[in-house]
């Protein structure tokens, strides 16, 4: 049976507070040209807009003045709706959990936040449309909607038990990725249920244990938590195309995303 779907409000979140160290450049990433004038945020906005209320984005110190002034751009050039974007600060790089949930008075008055990490350039519009039909569909309970891919190499994998998020494996914390495992895209769907979420976050907090390698308190096994201690729902949206889970961390990202997004002009 066809779950029926309801409209829901929904904010982007993009922390884009990185410095981008392994790129050697000056600028948040959220804020590297692709091609002629075209940003990542650029990019991130036009497919991000046509399915979210609002879209808030998380900078650095360093790249806030920077970021609000292409803003200013791009709102006198049409870019950008007015009144759609909104922006705050992470004073310090604790993490994406930390510059998320620091943000939440900008997004918790909607009914759900796509979280989408802001060197996704190669993410398309048809994906984030098909999560946001998902997530919308009616549920008593609240949901977690992220689409998956499958990967040789993963660098962060998701394991699943009938339907359920169980765990996610992370390489930079040590953990072994299996061949074939399924990854994200950079981009998370979550209820916020009337301030529940924030609160839920809080609690994981308290017991969390820090990352064997980081030892910071990472965002991904918060959705396992959810799930697991707190009775989320769990929907995994199928993409078919390993390239749209590509951010941009070294040259070689930076120059795979200029020849995507030429070969889609073409």
């Amino acid at each position: 049976m066809t779950r029926a779907v309801t409209r829901q409000s929904l904010c982007a979140v993009i922390p884009a507070a990185g410095h981008g160290t392994r790129l050697g450049g000056t600028v948040p990433k959220v804020m590297l040209e692709i091609a002629g004038g075209v940003t990542v945020w650029h990019l991130l906005y036009r497919r991000l807009r046509p399915w979210v209320d609002h879209v808030h984005v998380i900078v650095s110190p360093e790249g806030e003045i920077p970021f609000r002034r292409l803003m200013d751009i791009d709102m006198e050039t049409g870019e950008i709706e007015h009144g759609t974007v909104s922006v705050s600060v992470q004073e310090q790089p604790t993490g994406m959990g930390d510059a998320i949930f620091g943000a939440a008075g900008h997004w918790q008055s909607y009914d759900g936040i796509l979280v989408v990490w802001g060197d996704q350039a190669n993410l398309s519009s048809a994906t984030v449309g098909e999560v946001v039909r998902v997530h919308s569909q009616v549920s008593a309970r609240p949901v977690l909607t992220v689409p998956l891919v499958p990967m040789p190499d993963p660098y962060v994998e998701y394991d699943l038990e009938s339907g359920e998020l169980r765990r996610v494996r992370m390489s930079r914390e040590g953990d072994r990725c299996r061949p074939g495992g399924l990854s994200d895209v950079g981009v998370f769907c979550l209820s916020t249920s009337s301030g529940g979420l924030r609160q839920s976050w809080e609690r994981y907090l308290a017991e969390a244990v820090p990352g064997a390698v980081t030892g910071e308190i990472n965002f991904l096994p918060f959705l396992p938590y959810l799930v697991g201690v707190h009775g989320w729902e769990t929907r995994v949206v199928p993409v078919a195309d390993p390239t749209e889970a590509r951010g941009i961390n070294t040259r070689d990202d930076l120059e795979f995303a200029r020849q995507v997004f030429q070969q889609c002009a073409d």
